[in-house]
Order: structure tokens, then sequence, then C-alpha cells
């Protein structure tokens, strides 16, 4: 592999973390300069959440679980509702300009949010933890009196989220679109340990730099990555559970043509392993795909919701 696809690959391996470039984390200002995270428009301040028997009010939510508040965002609308989770290093504000072409397409109630540390949710100390994660999803939900008839989409690293989430709440999801996301099936011990050795180096730069919300996050997803990867390798997703996986057609190692095939043959090793399951591929789209083709994206997610109904 050359050089230049090599340092291509390594910020693609840290895509898998935070689809942040390191040379930005690393000369990014401390968190007294850096801009706050502003909420959604329309939603200053936060509202109460949902009684049992009340839909939630349009707005912001903040939610407390386990010691820290976690920022949720509420779309009015009916059943199904759609949770849109995003990618390392993106809040809720990823999806502003999917939410009214999702409302307007399905009628559905739409939720979004950000992730601890992310946003205007608070951060975690230590590792970050995917079941740490799916549990303030839980907890969202709860207090917003979810309960139920989920679609549920996720983007990259928002994969660990939605396995670990569907696993720990059966009968809450009817159905998901992984969006080139993490699935168990590429983190193999060999690529596992390959990607943490590729950004070994930029993590140790990182941890040398001055503390910022971003990089925090990244070496907090980069601790303990072997050990939780190793874990989410051993899931299976539910087979009750049907779900539309759009692969990128670059795929997050454009310039890696191995590691871009692992990537597809991953894809198509998680369709493969369960019944209701869809593989679309996003013609000529990055890894980004929600930016670079949110009309597939809309689509797949209008077509699951009309299933679930």
């Amino acid at each position: 592999m050359t050089a230049q696809k090599m340092s291509r690959f390594r910020r693609a391996a840290l895509a898998l973390f935070l689809p942040v470039t390191v040379a930005a984390a690393i000369a990014a200002c401390d968190d007294s300069a850096a801009p706050k995270a502003a909420p959604a428009a329309g939603s200053a301040a936060p509202v109460p959440t949902a009684s049992a028997n009340a839909a939630p009010a349009a707005g912001l939510h903040m939610i407390a679980n386990n010691g820290h508040e976690l920022a949720f965002h509420v779309t009015p609308g009916s059943s199904p509702t759609i949770v849109l989770d995003a990618g390392g290093g993106e809040d809720s504000s990823y999806w502003d300009a999917l939410v009214p072409q999702l409302s307007k397409a399905t009628g559905s109630q739409i939720i979004t949010y950000d992730r601890a540390g992310m946003g205007a949710s608070e951060e975690v100390k230590g590792p970050w933890d995917p079941q740490a994660a799916a549990s303030d999803l839980q907890a969202g939900l709860r207090q917003l009196g979810v309960a139920q008839n989920v679609v549920l989409a996720g983007h990259s690293q928002a994969g660990e989220v939605a396995h670990h989430f569907v696993l720990a709440n059966p009968g809450v999801v009817s159905g998901a679109v992984l969006i080139d996301a993490n699935v168990p099936q590429f983190f193999t011990d060999t690529q596992t340990q390959r990607l943490i050795a590729l950004t070994a180096p930029q993590i140790e730069e990182l941890k040398k730099a001055p503390s910022t919300k971003a990089n925090r996050q990244l070496i907090a997803t980069a601790d303990n990555f072997g050990p939780t990867h190793q874990a989410y390798h051993k899931l299976s997703w539910p087979n009750n559970v049907p779900v539309t996986y759009i692969v990128s057609d670059k795929t997050p190692f454009d310039g890696s043509p191995q590691d871009a095939q692992a990537w597809r043959d991953a894809a198509a090793a998680f369709v493969k392993a369960g019944p209701d399951r869809t593989l679309v591929t996003a013609k000529g789209s990055s890894h980004d795909v929600p930016q670079d083709n949110p009309v597939l994206v809309l689509k797949e997610i209008e077509q699951m919701t009309a299933t679930v109904k």
C-alpha cells in the first residue's frame, strides 16, 4: 500500500472512532473557546417529558440517566416513531435537513438525540461503552413515553448502539435501517487489531494535545477498543427485527481496496445471517451516505416505516 493510501486508511480507521480529522482535532482550541452546541430551532428551552398517557411535546427534552443528562429532540407525529442516531463525532444536528422531509413523507413522530459527550449532552468519563449508550437511548425513549413500534435508523458507529439496544429491549424496535453502520461481522480479531495499530500514533498525539470535547470523545472511543469490539463481534441481530442495510459504494476505506472489500463482505454477511434483511448499495456515495445521498436514506426509512405500520 502506498504512503498516500495508508494515510487514507488511517483516516478511515479513525472515522470508525469519530469522523474528525486528526489534524483538526489536535489543532482545536480548548473548550472555553469552542462554540457551544445550539438547541434545535424552536426548542431553546427544555420542555417537560411525556406523561404515561400523552405524547411528548415538540422540542428539546433533557433526559437524566445514570448521573448525566442527554438532549433529545422531538418532532411530533404518529406511530411508528422514527429514531435517528448519528455516527461517531456527530450530534442530532446531523439529521436537521432530513427530519422535516421524513416528517412530511411519513407523518411519524421523529426523535433525534445527542449521545453522551456530543452536542448538548453531558460527557461521561471513561472509555466509550456502546451498552451504556444503548442504556441512554432506552432511558430517553422510556421517559418520552415511547415503548414500542420504533423504526431505528443508525449511521456508522450507531450500528453498535443499535445492536445493543435491540437485544436489551425486545419488542421495542419493529424495524431498522442501518446506514453504512458498524456490524459485528467486520470486527474480527485481525481487523480490530489492525485498526488499533494504525490509529495508535494519532491517538497518542491527541493525548498530548489540548483537551477538547471532540478529542476527549475520540480518546474515549479508542480506550478499550479491542475488548469492546471483541465482545461486539459475538453479537447477533435478532431474527424478528427486519433490517435494511445501506452500504456505501466507497465505504469508509476508500483508497484501500482490501479493507473496502472487507467492509462490503461484512455488510453482505450481516444481511445473509438472518431473515427479513435487505442489502442496498448507495452508488457513488462515500461513508457519509446521509449527506451524499439523502434521497436514498429517506426512501429506505420511509419504506421501512410503511412496512411496520
